[in-house]
């Protein structure tokens, strides 16, 4: 039997499951490919808001991610939050060995405002971003990878319609090499949004689909989870259902 395509999440917990690694594994199961995860922050948090992060030592990050690499074959790995510049470190020593699709979601604050990584990690993370295949920051956290492939996140644009757009570099250069715009769909409830669609680009390139396709089918997943969570869970901004 051939074996499934597989994923590592990297990043931080969300007991409400509409973020972080929950989030993660959901897509990669909508996806069809076998998720694995690496837990690096406990977060305390539901649909409104974050109320406390306890982080896991940069030792014990090293000691999950190497586990999986000694014994399963990962075809992608998705990081998100990392929370602090040693743990970026770790995560960057540990991954020296494998090679494959490296997407990226910076996750720099929280719907509610809470801030999950601040500047210097952001920093740290964009050096990590020289070796990643797609970056997704949104508009806020763009400034922090000028110069890496991105898919910018058009949510906290203003304007009826949003721009989702893909940077990329070709001969040192930085080229606009797809735009997709769409109608602002009128909801509240996109807790995860950006986990959801990274996690979705890390399963496509697992399976080996090209990098615009990828986005595609990424973009339009969450665009059609959004719309099919109108209803809401909890009573803050309420997460993607993932559900079908």
């Amino acid at each position: 039997m051939t074996r499934p395509r597989t994923v590592l999440a990297i990043g931080g917990s969300d007991p409400s499951g509409g973020a972080g690694i929950q989030a993660d594994l959901k897509a990669f199961h909508a996806q069809g490919v076998y998720g694995m995860a690496v837990i690096t922050a406990l977060t305390v948090q539901n649909t409104h808001g974050v109320r406390g992060v306890r982080l896991v030592t940069e030792d014990v990050i090293r000691a999950q991610i190497d586990a999986v690499l000694d014994d399963v074959p990962v075809d992608a790995v998705k990081i998100g939050m990392l929370g602090t510049r040693a743990a970026v470190r770790a995560v960057t020593a540990a991954l020296a060995r494998w090679t494959g699709p490296l997407v990226i979601d910076p996750v720099g604050v929280a719907k509610g405002g809470w801030t999950l990584q601040g500047p210097a990690t952001i920093k740290a993370l964009a050096d990590l971003a020289t070796r990643a295949t797609l970056v997704t920051p949104n508009l806020l956290e763009e400034w922090a990878f000028p110069t890496c492939p991105r898919l910018v996140k058009g949510g906290h644009g203003e304007g009826a319609r949003l721009s989702d757009v893909l940077y990329l570099i070709e001969s040192g250069m930085v080229l606009e090499a797809r735009r997709w715009s769409h109608p602002r769909i009128d909801s509240l409830h996109t807790h995860g949004t950006g986990c959801v669609l990274a996690s979705t680009l890390a399963a496509r390139l697992a399976i080996g689909d090209p990098l615009e396709a990828a986005c595609d089918i990424a973009i339009a997943y969450v665009q059609r989870q959004i719309r099919a969570s109108i209803g809401g869970l909890g009573g803050g901004n309420g997460p993607l259902w993932q559900v079908g």
